[in-house]
């Protein structure tokens, strides 16, 4: 049974979580990317909240600016610092003892949780990574390899003054097009698992405002660089950013069509305790294509010592 909470934070944010579970029981939390929202996680949280699989208490936030969390206007309030900043507060709220189990996250909830472990690794046990680029890769395929700086294009069409407005337009015509890899969400072959039902809530989601999301973009310098904007070329990262030294669980879908294998290269400089797992014919939308295998794989990584 999922609920959802309005959780206030002590710094004025308020987040709209999904929740599921004994409160009292050790928390896993999970963070989701653009242009999805906390509900895509729930049949993670159905398994993991039942006794045989662990009887976690497990919550899944909307990020600021997603479903009905605080939306500030402001690009600037999605810097990477106050996302984390948003996570930080509410593990307090929802964890005995202030510490998760883990902390599960995908695409831009990857981002985030990044930063998490590597600046804030005492509210955390465990790292799990979906298709989410590590920042120390990120930035070095954004700097040096265009085939990176092809694949992450979109980003610049996202940071238009327009974007909201052109996203919105022919019933969200752009936005199914990320979830299909490109393909009409109406023809044959479109995804199994983008049901009418599975639309509504995508609808539901985008219709409650898409400023939340394309701010993530306009905040980050970590864009391809254009010759009016220097963008991730002119970046570099502190070590202390990058290094995450928890036991890190990274699920890569092979077949991500933004997010290429050239992404994991040389990731276990800055995770030493790296565990990888490629998964070939999967792509970007993994948790939602293949929730077997992802379940599978967290709850051997929950296992372990």
């Amino acid at each position: 049974m999922i609920q959802t909470r309005l959780l206030n934070l002590p710094h004025g944010i308020t987040l709209s979580c999904r929740l599921a579970g004994d409160p009292a029981r050790p928390v896993l939390m999970f963070l989701h990317g653009f242009p999805e929202a906390a509900f895509v996680w729930d049949g993670l949280l159905e398994h993991f909240a039942r006794p045989e699989n662990g009887g976690y208490h497990c919550v899944a936030p909307n990020l600021r600016g997603f479903e009905q969390s605080s939306a500030p206007v402001d690009a600037a309030a999605y810097r990477a610092k106050h996302l984390v900043q948003d996570i930080a507060a509410l593990v307090p709220q929802v964890a005995p003892g202030g510490q998760l189990e883990a902390l599960v996250a995908h695409d831009w909830g990857g981002a985030v949780a990044w930063n998490v472990a590597a600046t804030m690794p005492q509210l955390i046990k465990k790292l799990v990574i979906i298709n989410s680029p590590h920042p120390g890769t990120f930035l070095r395929e954004l700097q040096h390899s265009p085939a990176q700086q092809a694949c992450s294009a979109y980003m610049n069409f996202l940071i238009r003054p327009d974007a909201e407005a052109l996203l919105a337009e022919d019933d969200f015509r752009r936005l199914w097009q990320f979830l299909t890899n490109g393909k009409d969400p109406q023809a044959k072959g479109a995804p199994a698992w983008l049901t009418d039902e599975v639309k509504d809530q995508y609808r539901a989601v985008w219709r409650a405002g898409l400023v939340g999301g394309c701010n993530l973009y306009r905040a980050s310098p970590l864009r391809p660089p254009r010759p009016e904007d220097p963008a991730a070329a002119a970046v570099t990262l502190p070590p202390e950013l990058l290094t995450v030294v928890l036991p890190t669980l990274v699920l890569w879908a092979m077949d991500d069509i933004a997010l290429p294998p050239a992404l994991i290269a040389g990731l276990q400089a800055w995770v030493p305790k790296l565990q990888l797992q490629e998964i070939p014919g999967a792509s970007h939308w993994i948790v939602h294509e293949q929730p077997a295998l992802v379940a599978s794989a967290l709850q051997e990584f929950f296992s372990q010592g």
